[in-house]
């Protein structure tokens, strides 16, 4: 075999094709060894400008210095410049991000996919609009807490037809805005609205009709929505989470009528419970959070537990009018239920929490249960905890559901 000096192998391996490089550094994991790579000569550092395909902008400076919207819009420059194949760009919390800055992306902004711009509270529609006319194959943005309006959400929304996820929490948009969104991004899928309060029925109902594939929505804190506006949605809708609403019956029957919900959360619901008994109708339900809702009854939750078949998870903490005829229907229906939260029920005694575990909810795991204020036993908890090794007791409250991060 012939023997080859050190020098003769250093120079067969710059000698490599760039295929060969780019998949030599697509197998180097630790940041430090990619670093290292591009640090070998410019080529090899071209390779690897030329292989990022994520980046996390932050500008961090000192909170009592001024940030000029020049410096901003330098940085960003220089960075996407480098970076010129990126289909991920977060420029979350730059707090006075300019427009200017923005209009970099209409030069380098066509392979971007997903954008993040959490909390950009200098950017204005104009910024937005720039931005959008450069991204047309953007497919997810969020911009919780950002200045954009109607118009400018019409502008995103027209030159952005193939959005998907949409992220638009604590924004000021109205109806018109939504009706916008619906009309030009047919494919839309996950939608967040929480804390629009100018977002009503109308413009859910649009959604309703426009969007078949919308499968994640949520209205958290929409004060305008009664929930009348979900009835037509598809079976493609599995995710709802409606906290701190005022729903109206009708708009509860509504929500569960396409067929396909599979997460419902109305934790901390502003209604008079006469009609929850129709969630007993969301056949393919696997998670339910009634936390807060303090009066549902034994009826709801009887109607619930024999029509849910599929329920995983079920928060009823601060429950307190369930009692025991509740606790037996949840123990003898809730056969796939592997999650229970009963966190300040006080009407759950040593009768109850034997009628749902001793023998019943045979896949329950953990069982969210603070002892403070309890109404049950020591001996009835010692005895649980024999009978069954199997069901984890957690202490704490969690005010939402384990198997949210799924959907």
């Amino acid at each position: 075999m012939k023997n080859y000096s050190c020098k003769n192998l250093a120079t067969s391996i710059m000698n490599l094709p760039d295929d060969c490089l780019v998949l030599i550094l697509q197998l180097l994991d630790r940041p430090i060894d990619r670093n290292s790579f591009g640090l070998t000569c410019h080529r090899w550092l071209r390779i690897q400008n030329s292989s990022r395909r994520k980046l996390w902008f932050n500008h961090y400076h000192h909170p009592l210095a001024k940030v000029s919207p020049h410096s901003y819009s330098f940085r960003l420059t220089k960075l996407l410049t480098r970076f010129q194949q990126l289909n991920f760009l977060s420029l979350s919390h730059c707090t006075e991000l300019p427009d200017s800055a923005l209009s970099q992306l209409q030069s380098f902004g066509s392979n971007i996919q997903t954008l993040y711009l959490e909390c950009c509270l200098a950017i204005t529609d104009y910024g937005f609009s720039l931005m959008a006319s450069g991204c047309p194959h953007l497919t997810s943005i969020s911009l919780y807490k950002c200045s954009i309006s109607d118009i400018g959400l019409e502008a995103l929304a027209k030159s952005c037809s193939s959005l998907q996820k949409v992220n638009l929490s604590w924004c000021g948009i109205t109806d018109t805005g939504i009706i916008s969104l619906g009309k030009s991004c047919s494919s839309l899928q996950k939608l967040n609205l929480s804390n629009c309060v100018s977002v009503s029925d109308r413009g859910i109902r649009y959604l309703s009709q426009a969007c078949r594939q919308l499968s994640s929505i949520t209205v958290s804190y929409c004060e305008k929505i009664t929930g009348v506006g979900f009835h037509g949605f598809s079976e493609t809708l599995a995710f709802v989470e409606a906290v701190c609403c005022k729903l109206e019956p009708e708009g509860i029957q509504a929500i569960v009528s396409g067929g396909g919900l599979e997460y419902l959360d109305l934790s901390n619901l502003d209604l008079l419970v006469a009609r929850l008994d129709k969630i007993g109708f969301a056949k393919n339900l696997r998670v339910l959070n009634f936390r807060n809702c303090r009066d549902v009854r034994n009826a709801v939750v009887i109607k619930i537990s024999k029509g849910c078949p599929l329920l995983q998870e079920w928060n009823l903490a601060h429950c307190h009018e369930i009692d025991l005829d509740g606790w037996t229907a949840i123990g003898s229906n809730c056969h796939n239920l592997e999650i229970l939260h009963v966190n300040m029920c006080f009407n759950l005694r040593d009768a109850g929490l034997q009628a749902l575990l001793f023998n019943g909810c045979r896949r329950l795991s953990k069982l969210y249960m603070s002892n403070h204020y309890s109404q049950i036993s020591h001996f009835t908890i010692e005895q649980l905890k024999c009978r069954r090794s199997d069901v984890k007791i957690r202490d704490k409250e969690v005010q939402g559901t384990k198997h949210k991060n799924i959907f």
